[in-house]
């Protein structure tokens, strides 16, 4: 749940199954969901729309750009060297850095050009090719892993970073830093209210508002939850700190060795190459059907030697389920196969983190996969939405808003409190922007608590305080 909760005099009723041990530490969980929800509310609404655009994105990009991603069926193909020189004919800029062959019949080869003047330095320009008649269909910028075009990538970089790099991605991480805290103190506010009190038919105004935001937030919770782990993973400053867990634990996610099995006289066979195209040594239907001996079935990626010393590297593309994701070398100079890689050999961790990021970004179970994050992302904006109308629910006649009381960490035992501050600092430090804020919150909430004790104005227990 992702907003304001419920006022102390709507929420004060509901025991929990064990009073003596839930009643101090309620008050605490429901002012921290009340703020939280109010002040990072604004950055899950942006992620939450942006989202809602990304999930929509993958069929409009089939729609915008079908003329570059279809061709009409036809007998047989050419081979991959001669589409690549097809499409370097039409385009001869820049340096190959991969080929995506025709994944099925009906569909285009991308050769994929990087180092292109007015091309994104991280991102490649995709020429189509027809794999049945050598036709350049068009060239557009991709990004990423998975294909992206120019209309995916702009509302990818929108939700991740609100296209201002690597500043504006904090925005992202600090929504995700805090979903999951907000949706886990919701449920247990939901569930620790009376059953009597968690129903949304025959109820009105502020208690209509507090079932459906409940009833809802309850349903997507487990998706919150996921969405922010999985966001988590790939953020900025708590993505770092997961990923060196992962290395130190042995569970990095492992890369197929592309060094050429000659040495340094590897680049031999690879001098008829040209500097800029992707023809070296044995070439690339040499290399492409070493791969497929190997099992390496559509969609591949061919990338070719980086340097004289290197080899090709075949790898296949597919992150829906199931997802083909072996990987294998090949020298140049003898076509053979250098090395291997099977998905099936990744660490847990690591295989973990690539089905967790492709359900994230909506590719691991197609459609139906974008159709769940889309329905997400509504239950977080309606969310959002009644909560901040809770909010003005709570107000009375000109109290607009008025907050939860403080004090509430002073009803908790010290045998709760201690631990639970030491779980926090432990967060805090792995997730940076879920502890700095907090820590800043609560020193600004003492400080203001402060200063109104000492001028006589008690707030603990009242409603005084706003900030």
């Amino acid at each position: 749940m992702t907003t304001a909760p419920s006022p102390a005099t709507d929420e004060a009723p509901a025991p929990a199954p064990s009073p003596s041990r839930w009643a101090p530490l309620r008050p605490l969980v429901l002012r921290l969901h009340f703020y939280a929800g109010l002040l990072v509310a604004p950055f899950l609404l942006v992620a939450a729309v942006t989202g809602l655009l990304y999930a929509g994105s993958f069929q409009a990009e089939k729609l915008v750009y079908g003329h570059e991603l279809t061709v009409p069926a036809g007998d047989r193909e050419l081979p991959v060297s001669a589409q690549v020189a097809a499409a370097r004919k039409a385009h001869p800029e820049g340096t190959v850095a991969a080929v995506r062959p025709a994944p099925e019949p009906g569909t285009t080869t991308r050769v994929l050009l990087s180092g292109v003047k007015g091309v994104d330095p991280d991102h490649t320009l995709a020429v189509f090719v027809d794999p049945h008649t050598g036709k350049v269909r068009g060239a557009l910028e991709q990004y990423g892993a998975t294909g992206a075009l120019p209309l995916r990538t702009w509302i990818d970089e929108l939700h991740r970073d609100l296209h201002l790099g690597d500043t504006g991605r904090l925005y992202s991480e600090l929504a995700a830093s805090w979903l999951w805290v907000i949706a886990g103190g919701g449920l247990v506010l939901w569930f620790s209210r009376r059953r009597a009190l968690r129903k949304v038919r025959g109820t009105s105004g502020r208690r209509r508002t507090l079932g459906l935001h409940g009833t809802v937030g309850v349903w997507a919770a487990a998706g919150f939850l996921f969405l922010s782990a999985t966001g988590l993973t790939w953020s900025t400053y708590a993505g770092a700190n997961i990923d060196e867990l992962r290395t130190s634990l042995g569970q990095a996610t492992p890369s197929v060795s592309a060094a050429a099995a000659g040495g340094e006289h590897a680049g031999h066979g690879a001098a008829a190459g040209t500097g800029g195209d992707a023809e070296h040594g044995v070439g690339l239907d040499q290399v492409l059907a070493a791969a497929r001996a190997k099992g390496l079935g559509n969609p591949v990626e061919i990338v070719p030697p980086a340097d004289a010393n290197s080899a090709y590297v075949v790898k296949q593309v597919q992150r829906s389920w199931p997802e083909k994701q072996d990987s294998v070398a090949v020298d140049p100079a003898t076509g053979k196969v250098t090395d291997e890689l099977r998905f099936a050999d990744y660490p847990v961790l690591a295989k973990l983190t690539r089905w967790g990021i492709d359900l994230h970004t909506g590719v691991l179970f197609g459609i139906v996969n974008q159709i769940a994050l889309a329905l997400l992302a509504l239950s977080l904006i309606l969310l959002i939405v009644w909560g901040y109308r809770m909010w003005w629910q709570r107000g009375r006649g000109s109290a607009f808003g008025r907050p939860i009381p403080r004090g509430a960490w002073a009803q908790v035992p010290p045998y709760v409190l201690v631990p639970a501050l030491a779980v926090i600092a432990v967060l805090g430090y792995f997730v940076p922007l879920l502890g700095i804020p907090l820590a800043g919150f609560i020193a600004v909430d003492i400080v203001l608590g402060e200063i109104a004790h000492r001028r006589g104005r008690r707030t603990y227990g009242s409603t005084a305080g706003v900030k």
